[in-house]
């Protein structure tokens, strides 16, 4: 296992590419997306866990951003909403109205994404399972709801 002490200059795996940063051993990988790398679309909410408002993948896995540490993405695959191009939920979410204020939605966007990547074909329970990790405090779960089972429509007919 390898000790960080002062700050510490890392190279992580984001969206393809490799972008350098310099962290303490205590930084969130939120606040260096955001501080650092001005990748602002992982929103800080709660900063506790439970809103979901900070949702980024690691390795294709919903992760929250603000209770991971920087160190411990080293060598994994960061994918962040400014990754996320030209997807079915991107374009589910538009025509659904899956958003209202908008601070919530690339935390869901991602999670719906990570989880119709894995389970395309993702049932019901499944889809509210997943999503139940997301919080909107605008209470736009209907139009999420909408856009999550429109573009598992979508990817089934692909």
């Amino acid at each position: 296992m390898t000790g960080y002490k002062d700050y510490t200059s890392v190279i992580l795996n984001i969206n393809g590419e490799k972008r350098k940063a310099i962290v303490k051993p205590s930084d969130t990988l939120l606040r260096v997306l955001r501080e650092q790398l001005g990748l602002t679309g992982g929103k800080p909410g709660c900063e506790n866990g439970d809103c979901g408002a900070c949702t980024i993948l690691i390795d294709g896995k919903p992760v929250k951003s603000c209770m991971m540490l920087a160190i411990e993405v080293i060598g994994k695959e960061i994918t962040t909403i400014e990754g996320l191009k030209d997807t079915e939920i991107q374009q589910a979410f538009l025509e659904e109205g899956g958003f209202q204020c908008g601070y919530c939605t690339s935390g869901f966007l991602l999670n719906a994404y990570a989880l119709l990547e894995e389970k395309p074909e993702a049932e019901d329970e499944e889809i509210k399972e997943w999503m139940q990790s997301n919080l909107c405090r605008c209470t736009g779960y209907e139009g999420i709801k909408k856009a999550v089972y429109s573009a598992r429509e979508k990817i089934k007919a692909r």
